[in-house]
C-alpha cells in the first residue's frame, strides 16, 4: 500500500483511533508528526455538548509556529458511527517544510482514521478559522455559493497538491505539486486594475521570510521597456498586456513572464519561485478572471525582444510537410518469375 509521505501512524496510535471510533469517551484527538509517523499529541474527553466545550478544547491544542491535526467528535451519528470533524492547523509562521510534510499527509491520517467518520474538513492558518464561530462560518459556506475566503481558496489548492503528490520517505526525488502562499491585497488590487485594463503590467515578487507574495512595480511599460523592468540578481513574476497587430488586426494578449536569473539566486530561493509559480498561475486566472494567453520562462531580460514576444504568441505554423516517395516495388503484384537451381545443378547444365 502507498502512502502519499511514506508516513503511517504508530500502532498505539492506531489503537486509539479504534477506541475513539467505538465509542463516546473521546472528545478531542490532537496528531502530530515525529519520526516520520503519527504520534497522539494529545486527548480530551467529552463532559458537556460538542459546541459548549469546542473552543476550551481545540484553541489551546493550537501551536503559534508548528503545524498539526485535531480530530473532535461531533455529538451527530452516521451509519458507521460518531461523526469527527479533521481540522488542519498550518500557522503563518511555521516553517515551510514543516507546510508541505503535514499538507502532503493529511490524507493519509484521514485514511488511517476513517475517511466515513469525518463530516467536515477545515483548514487554517490564524485561530479564527478554526474556532467555533469559525466553524460555523465554513458550514453557512457550504450551503451558499459564496465566494472563497483565502483560508478556503489555500485549502483547494492543498487538496489539488494532495490528489497529485505521491513522495515517500524512500524516494530519492521527492516533488510536490506546488506551494500555494497567499498575495498581498497590493497584488489583488493590482490584478484587479490588470483585468480592467487601468494598468499593462504588474510585477511580484515572494517575500520568503513572510511566505507572501508582494507588489513590485505597476510602471507602464512598453515592450522596449521590458528588458530593464527585469532584475539581473533576483527572480521574479510578470503581467504584461502585450499590444501588437497580427494579420492585420489590432491584439492584446496577456502574458505571463517566469523571470529566474539562473544560478544568481540562492536554491531556496529558486525552490519557492518554481514551486509558487503554477498555483499563482491557477489564482490570476481563475479568482482574478485574467486569461493568459502564453506563459514565458526567462534567464535574462534581453531575450525579452518584440520578435521573441511575437513569435512566442503566434509560432509560426508549417504549411507542409516533405513527404517522401515509396521506393517503387517489383513488376507484378509477386514481381518477376525468379528461376532457382540448387548447388551444382549448373554444372549439370553445362
Amino acid at each position: 500500500m502507498s502512502h502519499q509521505t511514506g508516513i503511517q501512524a504508530r500502532n498505539d496510535v492506531k489503537e486509539m483511533f479504534a477506541c475513539a471510533r467505538g465509542g463516546d469517551q473521546y472528545r478531542v484527538l490532537k496528531i502530530v508528526i515525529e519520526e516520520e509517523q503519527l504520534v497522539l499529541g494529545g486527548s480530551k474527553t467529552a463532559s458537556k455538548k460538542w459546541d459548549q466545550e469546542y473552543d476550551s478544547l481545540v484553541l489551546p491544542l493550537l501551536e503559534d509556529d508548528m503545524p498539526c491535526y485535531v480530530l473532535y467528535r461531533l455529538d451527530s451519528t452516521n451509519n458507521q458511527g460518531y461523526e469527527w470533524i479533521l481540522l488542519a492547523w498550518s500557522p503563518d509562521h511555521s516553517a515551510v517544510r514543516h507546510k508541505m510534510l503535514y499538507a502532503a499527509t493529511r490524507a493519509t491520517l484521514k485514511k488511517e482514521f476513517g475517511g466515513g467518520h469525518i463530516k467536515d474538513e477545515l483548514f487554517g492558518t490564524v485561530k479564527d478559522d478554526l474556532n467555533l464561530i469559525g466553524y460555523k462560518k465554513y458550514l453557512s459556506s457550504q450551503s451558499a455559493p459564496l465566494p472563497l475566503t483565502a483560508a478556503e481558496e489555500e485549502l483547494r489548492q492543498i487538496k489539488l497538491s494532495e490528489v497529485q503528490t505521491d513522495i515517500s520517505v524512500e524516494t530519492k526525488q521527492q516533488t510536490l505539486k506546488g506551494v500555494s502562499f497567499p498575495i498581498h491585497k497590493e497584488v489583488a488590487e493590482a490584478l484587479g486594475r490588470f483585468r480592467e485594463k487601468k494598468v499593462n503590467y504588474v510585477q511580484m515578487e515572494i517575500d520568503i521570510s513572510n511566505e507572501i507574495i508582494c507588489l513590485c512595480s505597476t510602471e507602464p511599460t512598453e515592450v522596449k521597456d521590458l528588458p530593464k523592468r527585469v532584475p539581473k540578481d533576483s527572480p521574479r513574476y510578470h503581467l504584461f498586456l502585450y499590444k501588437h497587430s497580427h494579420e492585420g488586426d489590432r491584439l492584446e494578449s496577456t502574458v505571463f513572464i517566469y523571470s529566474m536569473p539562473g544560478y544568481k539566486c540562492g536554491i531556496k530561493e529558486r525552490m519557492m519561485y518554481s514551486s509558487c509559480k503554477n498555483n499563482l498561475i491557477d489564482m490570476v486566472e481563475g479568482k482574478h478572471q485574467i486569461e493568459i494567453e502564453k506563459k514565458l520562462e526567462i534567464e535574462d531580460g534581453d531575450e525579452l525582444t518584440s520578435d521573441f514576444l511575437y513569435e512566442e504568441v503566434h509560432p509560426k505554423q508549417h504549411a507542409h510537410k516533405v513527404k517522401f516517395n515509396k521506393p517503387k516495388g517489383p513488376a507484378g503484384k509477386r514481381g518477376g518469375r525468379r528461376i532457382t537451381r540448387p548447388p551444382g545443378e549448373e554444372d549439370d547444365l553445362e
